[in-house]
């Protein structure tokens, strides 16, 4: 049997479309959930009204080409949603729950707003057309009252329940069908055979003289017909299995109205000239079999099509307000016994009365169409993605080539921008603005729906493909600071400085160590300290070891550390008065270099601390022959600047380059170089040099205060004449190594 039948083939569980039970809300089958919503909303207005216009003006063919354009976009997108229904339970909300799902709570916001006021607008759109329908039979009646007649009978039907909703539906549908029925067995047909026009001239519309008209703008005109795909899908949450009832109902939905389009099309073609398909928008009703029929199927099609989007907009709205997107969303999401959102009802159907109440939405009806185009794009990207990365997760059972949903984001994108560029690009910007807003929510949710596996595995692949390439990039180096510490309090005065240090690229390792194999407090603390440093903007990760000492420890974590992809670059550790642990800080510092990792030591000035962050003092040794390339190569130079740059940015700070000369003579060309020193660096302009004369330990105690010293040291540091620096320098110090993999150049 042909997967396509196994879809449609219904188990005895499904014999019924609804199961009414007394414990739970209304569940519906593939036929009445899906099918008949979609099929009724893609069979509207513009089939009856404007399909003979378009046959009119391009012709069969040409009428059947436009067709077929946007019938295989919407095809597309429905072929993706079938695909992704497939594969996992969709819950309530439909398009919206898949994007939540798979991208996440912002792109879903951002995404699930957008459709949802399609549903209301929508609703009195076809308010409106339903009252123009109306008046061609009743013309002396008020346009106010049939509005709000109508509004008060989907109303009613609505807050009752979609079960009884989709019962009305079925009446509708027998009325559509026979309308249908009327037009194939138009009388004309058998009056004698008309020449067939197979490519119209685009001659335009009635209305302006028929001046002309690009096929573009035909298509543009006839492609909101086939936006009612998501009907059916708005109901995921009330279908008894949606995997089988979404693919089913959309793709027999979109098979059944396609093989009706280019029927009626044909149909138009062979009753009427070019011409009278052009000038007579109801020639259609004219031609029919039984004209009143037809007119019923009119206002048919726009009531029901207004009834679905009262139906399916509360679904979103709820599915919406479950995830804390809107405001009030406990009252929204609130469902009532027989398990109806009756209050996301009241809502949808106050805003649908207030867009009645404006009278005309013809300035913003390209505006919904977008919002369904870039839905349907969305959609195809979530298969695509799904698809192209290959997560074992992810097995539907309809599978489609990549294909499908590239042309259908492709498609999406090319209609919007075809129908209306400047409404594309001001739904694009509403949609940002609404991810913006949704981002700074900072909302969160259950397992996967936050970030799915999708962003997981694009990164992993990017990882892959990186880890191929030369690690050593210095144009891509970014301080990745590895801290290790047996307590977390002691990173606490250290805090903010390294938060300068790496925001906003740069990372933190937090590497905590422990001898009791049963300790559990230290993960916890890490966790809280991680977290800590991601709310100010830097990505951190953590771990604990188990060593005997402090050395094997961060040994351990330096080598293991080697073999991820963001491995540190720079070990941060604290001076120390013990002589033990003195002795285990050099041997990291030597080890760091090893495994080409920096090092840096921070010595705090017991009394001022990090001072009031205005001022840092870079001090550069004089290298023989002041020479660029040999200062760059040697004395630990790039780290240190790197480290002065960063910081003189996050404090807004003054950066002084400092170098030591033994006589006056040599003060002018010193300053020369470390000029050269600083454009060759890109430092900012506003750095100071100094080149004071005398021996190091006097300079120093004689220089302008700073709120940071940074002085560069070997691999094997004197931690005595560490403290004497930092006690004569009367501010905190950092003391740097390079690692060999930095490059203030770069």
């Amino acid at each position: 049997m042909s997967p396509w039948a196994r879809w449609w083939r219904r188990d005895a569980a499904d014999s019924e479309d609804a199961d009414v039970t007394a414990r739970g809300p209304v569940q519906f089958g593939a036929v009445t959930g899906v099918f008949t919503p979609t099929l009724l909303t893609i069979l509207g207005v513009i089939m009856y009204v404007r399909l003979p216009w378009v046959v009119g003006n391009a012709g069969l063919l040409g009428a059947w080409l436009i067709m077929a354009l946007a019938i295989g976009i919407t095809a597309c997108t429905g072929l993706s949603l079938s695909s992704i229904a497939t594969n996992t339970r969709i819950g309530a909300g439909g398009p919206y729950a898949i994007v939540h799902r798979s991208l996440g709570v912002e792109v879903g916001g951002s995404i699930g707003i957008p459709l949802y006021l399609t549903r209301p607008l929508g609703t009195a759109m076809y308010i409106f057309g339903f009252r123009e329908g109306w008046q061609w039979i009743f013309p002396q009646h008020p346009s106010i009252a049939i509005d709000l007649a109508v509004f008060a009978v989907i109303f009613m039907l609505a807050y009752r329940g979609a079960d009884i909703a989709f019962r009305v539906q079925y009446l509708i549908m027998g009325v559509v069908g026979l309308s249908i029925a009327s037009i194939l067995l138009s009388p004309e047909l058998s009056e004698g055979t008309r020449p067939v026009t197979w490519w119209g001239s685009f001659e335009g519309f009635p209305e302006d003289g028929f001046t002309g008209v690009s096929p573009w703008l035909v298509f543009a005109i006839f492609f909101p017909a086939t936006t009612g795909i998501l009907a059916g899908a708005n109901m995921s949450g009330e279908l008894k299995d949606p995997r089988r009832a979404i693919p089913r109902g959309t793709i027999w939905a979109l098979v059944v109205s396609s093989v009706i389009y280019f029927l009626i099309a044909w149909v138009a073609a062979r009753v009427a000239t070019p011409g009278e398909l052009r000038s007579d928008y109801n020639i259609l009703i004219d031609a029919a079999l039984i004209p009143g029929v037809v007119l019923a199927g009119l206002l048919g099609a726009t009531f029901s099509s207004a009834l679905a989007g009262c139906v399916g907009g509360p679904r979103i709205l709820m599915a919406m307000a479950q995830h804390r997107i809107l405001p009030q969303s406990p009252w929204l999401a609130r469902l009532a016994p027989d398990g109806e959102p009756r209050n996301a009802v009241v809502v949808t159907m106050g805003l649908t009365f207030a867009a009645l109440m404006l009278r005309d939405l013809n300035a913003i009806a390209p505006l919904l169409t977008m919002f369904f185009l870039i839905t349907y794009s969305v959609i195809n990207v979530v298969l695509l993605l799904e698809t192209s990365l290959g997560l074992v997760s992810f097995r539907p059972t309809l599978r489609m080539p990549r294909v499908v949903p590239l042309l259908g984001t492709v498609g999406g994108i090319f209609a919007m921008f075809i129908i209306n560029p400047t409404f594309g690009l001001v739904s694009v910007s509403v949609v940002v603005a609404i991810y913006a807003w949704v981002l700074r929510l900072k909302l969160s949710s259950d397992g996967d729906s936050v970030r799915s596996n999708i962003f997981v595995s694009i990164a992993e692949w990017a990882a892959a493909k990186v880890t191929e390439l030369e690690r050593t990039n210095v144009r891509a180096w970014k301080p990745q600071l590895l801290i290790p510490f047996r307590d977390p309090a002691e990173i606490r005065g250290d805090f903010p400085l390294i938060v300068d240090i790496c925001k906003p690229e740069g990372s933190v390792k937090l590497l905590g160590l422990t001898s009791d194999p049963t300790e559990q407090d230290l993960l916890a603390r890490t966790d809280r300290l991680a977290s800590a440093f991601r709310r100010k903007g830097v990505f951190a990760t953590k771990t604990v070891v188990e060593a005997e000492s402090y050395a094997q420890g961060v040994s351990t974590g330096l080598q293991a550390l080697q073999g991820a992809f963001f491995k540190p670059n720079i070990l941060l550790l604290n001076t120390s008065e013990d002589a033990a642990t003195r002795r285990e800080l050099r041997v990291l510092l030597a080890q760091a270099r090893k495994t080409g990792v920096g090092g840096m030591v921070l010595s705090r000035h017991r009394k001022a601390g990090l001072g009031v962050n205005s001022a840092i003092q870079v001090w550069v040794r004089d290298p023989p022959m002041r020479d660029l390339d040999s200062a760059f190569n040697s004395n630990n130079l790039n780290l240190s600047l790197l480290m002065g740059y960063r910081l003189a940015q996050a404090w807004d700070a003054d950066l002084t380059l400092i170098s030591v000369v033994a006589e006056e003579s040599e003060a002018a060309p010193a300053e020369a170089f470390l000029r050269d020193l600083a454009e060759v660096a890109r430092l900012p302009r506003r750095t100071t040099f100094l080149t004071p004369v005398g021996r190091f330990p006097e300079v120093i105690a004689k220089a302008p205060p700073s709120d940071l010293g940074i002085f560069g040291i070997s691999v094997d540091p004197d931690f005595d004449l560490l403290e004497r620096v930092t006690l004569l320098a009367r501010s905190s110090c950092l003391f740097v190594a390079d690692s060999g993999r930095e490059s203030a150049r770069a």
